[in-house]
């Protein structure tokens, strides 16, 4: 199938999740992850009115979003990958959402280059809830902690947690300990899901999925 027909077919699975756990589709917000794909793959979600997109680099998403954007100033991108402290100036400039606020050092460096673009991003803190020694994100045991900080000492607007269990669990009970973490700090947003179980994230309560390969296919090789 073309891009718009998976497009259209994740769409219709979040709202088949969504109705079979009592929630409105619309509670539930589909974050097109297009890492790796170029303008050409993007621009026909664009023009059928998509306007939530994610990428994982910073230096990739400048090579293409400016322009994306300047044509559709109303598409929303989130930073979804992890964010080195010293990007934090191009990923406030060019991003709408961060999702991968991980440490209090990038907490820091993100508050102040927000102050000085008077651009206060939506942030997400991103747990690592399995505990994986070489994956982002903040330990479960600090996170609610974490947002209180994020908050109360940097000024951040956390918005939301964000997690991506590891590959080998089931990851049902990931996003249940997300959602309670969530209630404990609480925050209302819950970015989890990918393309391998994002129905199931939403059954659980995921507000935004995060959907790359399941629209348009296989990442693609970035060119160097």
């Amino acid at each position: 199938m073309g891009i718009l027909e998976n497009y259209r077919e994740v769409l219709e699975n979040v709202a088949l999740a969504a109705k079979d756990a009592e929630r409105k589709p619309e509670s539930v917000t589909l974050v097109a992850v297009t890492k790796t794909h170029g303008a050409e793959k993007i621009l026909p979600l664009l023009k059928a009115g998509h306007r939530t997109f994610g990428e994982n680099r910073v230096q990739e998403a400048e090579k293409k979003w400016p322009a994306l954007k300047a044509e559709f100033p109303d598409a929303r991108l989130h930073l979804i990958g992890g964010l080195q402290t010293n990007k934090a100036k191009e990923a406030v400039a060019l991003f709408d959402v961060i999702e991968s606020v991980d440490r209090p050092e990038l907490a820091e460096k993100l508050a102040a280059e927000m102050k000085k673009q008077n651009r206060p991003l939506p942030c997400f803190v991103q747990v690592n809830t399995g505990e994986e020694p070489q994956k982002s994100g903040i330990a479960p045991k600090n996170a609610v902690g974490f947002v209180r900080e994020c908050r109360e000492k940097y000024g951040l607007n956390v918005v939301g947690l964000m997690c991506i269990p590891p590959v080998d669990d089931e990851p049902a009970p990931h996003f249940a300990f997300l959602k309670k973490l969530a209630r404990e700090a609480g925050v209302r947003e819950l970015s989890m899901g990918m393309s391998g179980d994002y129905p199931l994230a939403v059954q659980q309560g995921a507000t935004f999925v995060r959907v790359g390969s399941a629209i348009f296919g296989e990442r693609e090789t970035p060119k160097a």
